[in-house]
């Protein structure tokens, strides 16, 4: 048996239903009763937590025999994490304290074409700024890096990023936690969106499709991010629609991305959101996903006409399989969805809510 590993399991499972009490608090003895935990090693828990500050006393509580309960409660300001969307040609970073509230934010154009120093310097600079306008938390903070795939999550080491083949095998998590002297996550924008989402009680089965400068899906599938056994599950953009359709960046041809882009730049969106609720239909009867999530630039610049042209093709595609309605809807959080989902790159292992990154907590 993993001993520290099953210490830090049971404190990310008190940590998490310190969060999920809010201002309100909860009893050591409900703490008990809902981890399964025994009140001596509930007790020992959460006298840590407190001595590291991420915990505090919240008041009392009247019980039904005996004295009042001493109530618990997160301290959000305890700790803070940094989510960082890298676009293609824009950056967004936000600065969260432990509940994920946004507590600062930057934005800044970005080349990628300037290449990898020039986008890693961008990205450092951005950082500092926010740790250093922001307030400090006990807990030192992270950096969540979300950018367009396709990437080795487990490494942080991209691939040939689509239309920049130059990046291809950049070691961006080491060079960018170099930089910083902080752990660092990479994952592509699509998993971190879907991944605040999920944990926002988004479905329990949905895609996240992101239309910007380019097209990509995050997956969620029985309540858990999928990634793929290499890391490469959602390049939703480069499902061939058009065996004869016009060249993409990928070198393939009639991707939907290439087609829906195409569509865009023709001025054409009923066109490009037809494209998009074809490749979406092919994804729900592939997988009989719940939800149809749209997010990106595109998509918010015109969110009710692609919610309507997705939707309109999804449900004629649902409704001839026989199968339950599919939802289709603009994806919470807006355009810092990218970037608040990669900050929670950082901040869901704390409270066990996806695989700890860079080791685990303490008891």
């Amino acid at each position: 048996m993993n001993l520290p590993a099953l210490r830090g399991h049971n404190a990310a499972l008190v940590l998490d239903l310190l969060r999920s009490a809010g201002e309100a608090g909860i009893s050591r003895l409900e703490l008990a009763e809902r981890t399964g935990l025994t009140p001596q090693a509930v007790s020992k828990i959460t006298a840590r937590l407190r001595a590291e500050g991420l915990a505090a006393e919240a008041g009392r509580r009247a019980s039904t025999g005996g004295k009042p309960r001493t109530v618990l409660r997160l301290v959000p300001e305890a700790g803070h994490a940094v989510g960082l969307h890298l676009d293609r040609d824009a950056l967004t970073a936000v600065l969260v304290d432990l509940t994920g509230a946004v507590v600062a934010e930057r934005r800044a154009p970005l080349a990628f074409a300037e290449g990898a120093d020039a986008v890693v310097d961008a990205a450092a600079g951005a950082v500092r700024g926010l740790l250093g306008a922001g307030p400090r938390g006990m807990v030192p903070p992270g950096v969540g890096v979300a950018l367009p795939g396709p990437l080795d999550h487990a490494r942080g080491v991209l691939r040939r990023v689509t239309g920049f083949p130059a990046w291809d095998g950049f070691p961006l998590r080491d060079a960018l936690a170099a930089r910083l002297g902080l752990p660092v996550a990479v994952d592509k924008d699509t998993n971190a969106a879907a991944l605040g989402m999920a944990l926002a009680g988004a479905a329990e089965s949905f895609a996240y499709l992101h239309l910007g400068t380019g097209l990509g899906a995050g997956l969620v599938l029985g309540g858990s991010l999928h990634r793929g056994a290499r890391t490469g599950a959602g390049e939703f953009g480069h499902q061939v629609l058009r065996l004869d359709g016009p060249p993409c960046a990928c070198g393939d041809r009639g991707c939907v991305e290439a087609l829906c882009l195409a569509a865009v730049a023709a001025g054409d969106l009923a066109e490009a959101a037809r494209v998009l609720g074809t490749a979406a239909g092919n994804l729900v009867g592939l997988l009989d996903i719940d939800r149809v999530l749209l997010g990106g630039r595109t998509v918010f610049a015109a969110g009710d006409l692609f919610v309507r042209g997705v939707g309109a093709v999804v449900a004629e595609r649902v409704r001839r399989g026989g199968g339950a309605e599919v939802s289709v809807a603009p994806a919470p959080g807006g355009e810092r969805a990218v970037a608040e989902g990669a900050a929670q790159l950082i901040l869901a292992p704390l409270f066990g809510r996806a695989p700890q990154p860079f080791g685990t907590l303490g008891d």
